[in-house]
């Protein structure tokens, strides 16, 4: 994605181009109530429509999970984006082309439409080929998917594929109009030395690879029979980034969300078996370890835990080794919030997961995800049992190895307690193991794909104590400046009118207070910004914002929007007053003012107050607001 900035014109541009409830119902089906739409929310699993969809004000919000905003909140959740990608997306759909502000120039929406419309034209042929060519080689590609439990409705279903080369796609891909530098941009032909244009893919089964929408991006090629390399995938491309792409994401991530539990295996077939044996929240990374950028993308989907699926053989095993290599601080508590909770599990008796769905059902495989292990548990454990742990020597050695997993963390509180069960499973002094463990050097991790993911992995500071349970006053207090917000924010109009309550209102959620400043930064810089800027903008200062700002509106509302925001900016006017009030009140007992010009200040102050308090509560009238207040 480049790296400049992307101005407020074409955001607005791209806005206004993109109507939330076609966008919506591209991806779900919707029905309309009243002015409003309706459907099921496609980020957790319900049987009643939950999520609506307000088309005047181009807002959506659904009262199961809590999740809302507007239309790029919603491409960013559905397709795991970045806000300035999510505006990409948009607008590639809108074929609106973008030019970013001091970065680097973006490829034109057409352009990458025209490379995903090479790429679906592509998956097409190769689909062709596998089901109707007649030669051996498509028959050798055919007959091995059959061996592996892959025929039947499985190549439609994946849409497999097979390549034959020897210029067959080139020529194919020339009649339908596409150009070489289109077709070697898109990585499915090349140049050979002569600069002559030549198929990529030769005498291969083909796996197209879809970004999360669901839209061919690349592909993954199995040789038929012996050659090398035995799997192949596209290289790089403007569509194309392996680091941040997850094979049958686009169908897995329903299941992710309403189980709350990814599973990461290591190849395509593997995917394949999970999802046609019925463990459908599958995926694998292709050709790379799994990264920071794949652990947020599937953390969006998967609320509970990643687990990690180990092929039982010996190749599994070594895989199972470079996953520890992934350990960070993201795995400890003190990453709070951010924490993830990544889990591992071994096949047993020597089997993949495609040889282990063939005789097992798919309720024993979540069993074994059921009980998966911390990745750490599950790396600590492999390294010790890999030594003799009766003789000194291969306790010695186990030590040394089990602790260096804990290298990465060794400054958390789980590090410590880690090394304390290691201490005590190889027969070595408590004291002693820690102190091994603080003289332990991190890691050196070279090649890490970004700036970005570097920040991301960085240790996270430790969490202040836990928050104690809010009273019933209190948690009615943050209810009604959750209420407040979002009648302004979906009311600019009325917004504006309330600058002062948005302003000096002391709001006792920092959320809160960051999205009225954002309300208010954004009516002074834009009178005339409209519902969806102001989520949008108080979204980008905090992510939790679109949920605040479409809450509201859940039951039929029998008042106006212009006497629930007076009724609610009184409340909370009320509540200031009362606080200040017992904070004074809290001051004048203290006995050494007495008799003091300080003390004659703060009760004069007190009594003012009092009376100010008297006035609002006999100005303040009731709203009939059904339901909440």
């Amino acid at each position: 994605m480049p790296g400049g900035r992307i101005t407020d014109e074409d955001i607005q541009k791209v806005r206004d181009a993109s109507d939330i409830v076609a966008v919506f119902s591209e991806r779900v089906p919707v029905k309309q109530r009243g002015r409003d739409f309706w459907c099921c929310c496609p980020f957790h699993n319900e049987k009643s429509p939950s999520c609506k969809i307000d088309p005047a004000l181009q807002l959506w919000h659904c009262f199961g999970c809590g999740e809302g905003g507007d239309v790029f909140a919603f491409i960013m959740k559905a397709e795991d984006l970045s806000f300035p990608e999510a505006v990409h997306r948009l607008a590639e759909r809108a074929h609106i082309d973008i030019v970013e502000v001091g970065g680097k120039p973006a490829a034109p929406a057409s352009k990458k439409a025209r490379l995903k419309d090479i790429c679906k034209a592509t998956a097409e042929f190769y689909h062709l080929q596998l089901m109707r060519l007649k030669s051996p080689e498509a028959s050798a590609a055919r007959e091995y998917l059959s061996g592996r439990d892959l025929g039947g409705k499985v190549p439609r279903d994946w849409n497999l594929g097979f390549a034959p080369g020897r210029g067959v796609l080139t020529r194919h891909l020339s009649s339908k109009g596409f150009k070489a530098d289109e077709m070697v941009e898109a990585n499915v032909c090349s140049r050979d030395s002569q600069g002559k244009l030549r198929d990529r893919f030769y005498n291969r089964i083909m796996f197209p690879i879809n970004d999360v929408a669901g839209d061919c991006i690349a592909f993954g090629g199995r040789v038929v029979g012996k050659g090398e390399p035995k799997y192949l995938n596209s290289q790089e491309t403007p569509l194309f980034h392996k680091s941040q792409v997850l094979y049958g994401l686009d169908k897995a991530k329903v299941a992710m969300a309403s189980s709350g539990v990814a599973i990461v295996c290591e190849g395509y077939t593997d995917v394949i078996a999970l999802h046609e044996g019925g463990v459908r929240n599958a995926v694998a990374t292709l050709g790379t370890a799994l990264t920071m950028r794949h652990i947020r993308i599937l953390g969006r989907h998967a609320q509970k835990k990643i687990v990690y699926l180990f092929d039982g053989d010996a190749a599994g095993q070594k895989a199972a080794d470079r996953a520890l290599e992934f350990i960070d601080s993201s795995m400890t508590p003190e990453a709070g919030k951010t924490r993830i909770e990544l889990c591992a599990v071994t096949l047993p008796d020597n089997l993949d997961p495609a040889e282990y769905m063939a005789s097992h059902s798919a309720a024993e495989l979540e069993e074994l995800i059921e009980h998966a292990q911390p990745l750490l548990k599950y790396g600590i454990d492999r390294r010790l049992a890999a030594h003799d742990l009766s003789s000194a020597e291969g306790r010695s050695a186990a030590l040394a190895s089990a602790l260096s997993v804990l290298a990465p963390i060794k400054d958390s509180l789980l590090a410590k307690d880690y090394a304390i069960q290691i201490a005590g499973r190889t027969r070595a002094r408590e004291e002693d193991v820690l102190e091994a463990l603080s003289k332990l050097a991190p890691p050196v991790r070279y090649g890490e794909a970004s700036a970005e993911e570097a920040a991301a992995q960085a240790p996270v500071p430790a969490q202040g104590p836990a928050r104690r349970a809010l009273s019933k006053t209190e948690l009615n207090r943050l209810r009604l400046e959750r209420e407040l917000l979002s009648v302004l924010a979906q009311n600019p109009l009325i917004a504006l009118a309330h600058a002062d309550s948005l302003a000096q209102t002391k709001w006792h959620d920092p959320l809160h207070s960051a999205i009225a400043s954002s309300i208010l930064d954004t009516l002074m810089s834009d009178p005339a910004a409209n519902a969806a800027a102001i989520v949008s903008n108080a979204a980008a200062v905090d992510g939790r914002a679109g949920r605040v700002l479409t809450a509201g509106g859940s039951s039929t509302e029998t008042a106006s929007p212009e006497e629930v925001a007076r009724f609610l900016a009184e409340e909370l006017a009320i509540g200031d007053a009362e606080d200040a009030i017992e904070e004074l009140r809290c001051q004048l007992a203290n006995e050494s003012l007495k008799g003091t010009e300080e003390y004659d200040f703060l009760f004069q102050a007190t009594t003012a107050l009092q009376k100010e308090l008297l006035e609002k509560r006999l100005a303040h009238k009731p709203v009939a607001h059904e339901g909440r207040l």
